[in-house]
């Protein structure tokens, strides 16, 4: 037993004993409301797939007219389609950790992507700690087989932030945002052994990279071999054939359409790393372009093959398939999130609080999942815990900011708790503050000190409209929410010198990272 687990012990984090046998949708929190037919001696299975840096409008199901996404439709007319559901935050790292231990991001552990910093001020080095509890724990606790395979980003080689140190039975990919940036890179890591691959990477010259611990890297064209989105994939694919006959927690995380930043610093290639661009050769766009919608592309196939894997190991109906994003469109290498209006009718993009950044396209499928249902429930990254709990029956932790739901997905709306208000902070391009309480969403840059903006989403979902003026008694309610929820920790402090995304596209300006 590790250190890890004899804490999880120690912290009495057990298995309640709800029936003969741990049943989905009967939970300590409701233990007679949420019932499965037929499903009361079975675990549920659930893959989580999340892909890096995709936008609310890049799904044709939400307004996308530039390229499809036919696998991705077909699981939302089949399933759930969620339009108001959120990540943990504007960027990877904070997002990550918001899901992984279902504390919103003014109680998480990592609230910026910069990890191994050493000359930045107010930003310290941060992985999750033994003592930090995961889905990934929720999961193993209840005996499930579990495992992470992608992009990690919340903890290296040697800390105490390994996914196998946190809940996870099995990792393959990428552990360093950096590494992550390259989709050809030399090596990935299965579990602790690393792996070689037939690419050969060149240093980029990166100028900011060595606050991630990691040298900036891109691989000559002639020397790309090993796609890692195709090797996510296939191992992604393996692990369900593996673990078919028994409960297995997986989550697929994609680096698509993620940018590989460092491609700035030579002229031969861009950021949008794909294999090719296959039926988008011939449009009239520039190749960065090409390669987004090309990336999109591969991403609602590997979605396709993976449910297809699901289908044709029998076990269709005990396997919960979610599809979501971790932060929205970025402004990366070339990228442009305005080119095929990524953030559909949003504002905003990744680094802004603003709807475009942090509302994501959320679909479920599978199993007990409602079947052709387009639901407003609001909810977020952080849900995914107390999801876990009720779904197998193991405890939720006290000091969560998270709401099951399992309801939603079961389709029984009438048991369906929701949030009083849901809270992101972000620390770095000017810092920002953000809250959404029933239909109104606040934002306030600088965080603590700048003026709250206050937009009603019902009528004004673009948040083109301030209302703030006109309702003194919510600004000074966001105030105190801000406040209350803003836990200060001498790890991260508001940088309130840059400016965000949204500000500098207002001032005619372009982003840079």
């Amino acid at each position: 037993m590790t250190f890890h687990q004899k804490w999880l012990k120690n912290a009495t984090l057990s298995v309640a004993v709800l029936s003969a046998a741990v049943t989905l949708g009967c939970s300590q929190q409701a233990p007679s409301s949420i019932q499965v037919a037929d499903k009361k001696s079975e675990k549920q299975n659930l893959i989580f797939v999340l892909a890096d840096d995709m936008g609310y409008g890049d799904l044709s199901v939400n307004g996308q007219q530039s390229f499809t996404t036919p696998n991705l439709d077909q699981m939302a007319n089949d399933g759930i389609r969620f339009t108001d559901f959120y990540a943990g935050s504007s960027v990877c790292a904070p997002s990550r950790s918001v899901l992984m231990t279902g504390q919103h991001q003014g109680h998480t552990r990592i609230r910026a992507n910069l990890m191994n910093i050493k000359e930045a001020p107010g930003f310290k080095s941060e992985h999750l700690q033994p003592e930090d509890i995961t889905i990934g724990d929720i999961f193993q606790q209840a005996g499930y087989t579990t495992g992470v395979i992608g992009k990690w980003g919340l903890g290296e080689l040697n800390d105490s932030g390994h996914p196998n140190e946190q809940g996870f039975d099995y990792f393959y990919g990428y552990l360093n945002h950096i590494h992550a940036h390259n989709h050809f890179p030399d090596h990935l890591y299965r579990n602790k052994e690393r792996v070689e691959l037939k690419n050969e990477v060149i240093p980029s010259g990166c100028g900011y990279c060595y606050k991630f611990g990691f040298e900036g890297q891109i691989t000559p064209l002639d020397k790309r071999v090993e796609y890692a989105d195709d090797l996510i994939r296939e191992e992604s694919l393996q692990f369900i054939e593996r673990n078919k006959d028994k409960p297995f927690f997986l989550m697929v995380s994609l680096v698509s359409p993620h940018a590989n930043n460092e491609a700035n610093d030579v002229d031969w290639a861009h950021g949008l790393e794909i294999p090719s661009y296959g039926k988008y050769a011939n449009k009239d766009w520039p190749d960065t372009m090409k390669g987004y919608a090309a990336m999109i592309d591969h991403i609602d196939t590997t979605v396709g093959l993976l449910i297809d894997k699901v289908k044709s190991a029998g076990i269709e109906d005990k396997t919960i398939v979610m599809f979501s994003a971790d932060n929205g469109p970025h402004q990366e290498a070339g990228g442009d999130p305005y080119f095929f209006k990524s953030s559909g009718q949003f504002r905003g993009m990744k680094r802004d609080l603003y709807e475009g950044g942090i509302r994501m396209p959320t679909l479920a499928w599978g199993g007990p999942v409602a079947k052709g249902v387009v639901s407003d429930h609001i909810g977020y990254f952080g849900d995914f815990m107390a999801t876990a709990s009720e779904m197998t029956g193991v405890a939720l932790p006290a000091d969560r900011d998270s709401v099951s739901f399992l309801p939603t997905l079961l389709g029984q709306d009438e048991a369906q708790k929701d949030h009083e208000y849901i809270y992101w902070e972000f620390y770095a391009h000017g810092s920002s503050q953000a809250v959404r309480m029933g239909q109104y969403k606040a934002v306030r840059l600088p965080m603590w000190t700048g003026p709250i903006e206050i937009y009603d989403l019902e009528k004004d979902p673009s948040e083109t409209t301030n209302i703030a003026a006109q309702h003194p008694e919510l600004v000074a309610k966001f105030a105190q929410i801000m406040t209350d929820n803003n836990e200060i920790t001498e790890s991260w402090q508001p940088d309130t010198k840059g400016t965000s995304p949204d500000r500098l596209r207002q001032q005619g300006k372009g982003f840079q990272p």
